[in-house]
């Protein structure tokens, strides 16, 4: 994860924030998978810091001692990169934040809310504004392509997959409503999260209360 330190000059410092720890839940798996659905219609309400940190936990949290995962991983390399864009969320400022997963914690990049920017750079996908958070996945394919080839390209897809499956399903035990958005241009959303040029954009996740729950 990049250090706060990298930020560009117009970033605006925030505090370095302490997640709480995970949940235990309460739904079944099948019920989660039953539940889970797109959803593009939110309503204006803020999320919990809890309900956060239980979304990026699933994304990618440490499950064991030795740095495993929630979501799997070729050769344990872990390229993905997963940020927060919070727009209203009860104890978070509104910005972008990079995920720590080993100390669970979020990495401030920049104040300020850019779900309408976010949803402009998504081809003009104007409803992502009204998700309170939106999870987005980039991935670093240097190390997966040094040990896989070309190969590398297949197993980075199919982790971005697990995480994104997990959030989704996440969202479902939360109460909360989901979708996922692969339409973007990836050199914007990168600028927009300050991102490195090595980072590739794969997928942004819309979270918020459904509009008809």
């Amino acid at each position: 994860m990049r250090k706060t330190t990298e930020r560009s000059a117009d970033a605006v410092e925030l505090d370095r924030v302490s997640l709480p720890g995970p949940g235990d839940g309460g739904v079944t798996l099948a019920a989660a998978l039953r539940g889970r659905r797109s959803v593009r219609a939110f309503l204006p309400e803020s999320l919990e810091l809890g309900q956060v940190a239980d979304l990026l936990w699933a994304a990618q949290g440490a499950t064991h001692g030795d740095g495993m995962r929630a979501a799997p991983s070729a050769g344990k390399l872990y390229p993905l990169r997963t940020y927060l864009v919070a727009g209203v969320v009860r104890g978070l400022a509104p910005g972008i934040y990079g995920y720590d997963s080993a100390a669970h914690v979020l990495e401030p990049v920049m104040e300020g809310d850019v779900r309408e920017e976010l949803g402009r750079v998504a081809q003009n996908q104007d409803w992502l504004a009204a998700a309170s958070v939106v999870v987005v996945f980039t991935a670093d394919y240097r190390e997966p392509m040094r040990k896989y080839g070309e190969r590398a390209v297949h197993y980075v897809d199919l982790e971005v997959g697990h995480a994104v499956e997990n959030v989704c399903l996440q969202a479902v035990a939360l109460g909360l409503g989901s979708t996922v958005v692969g339409r973007f241009h990836d050199d914007e959303v990168r600028r927009l999260l300050r991102a490195s040029e090595l980072e590739r954009p794969l997928c942004l996740v819309p979270v918020g209360v459904p509009a008809d729950a």
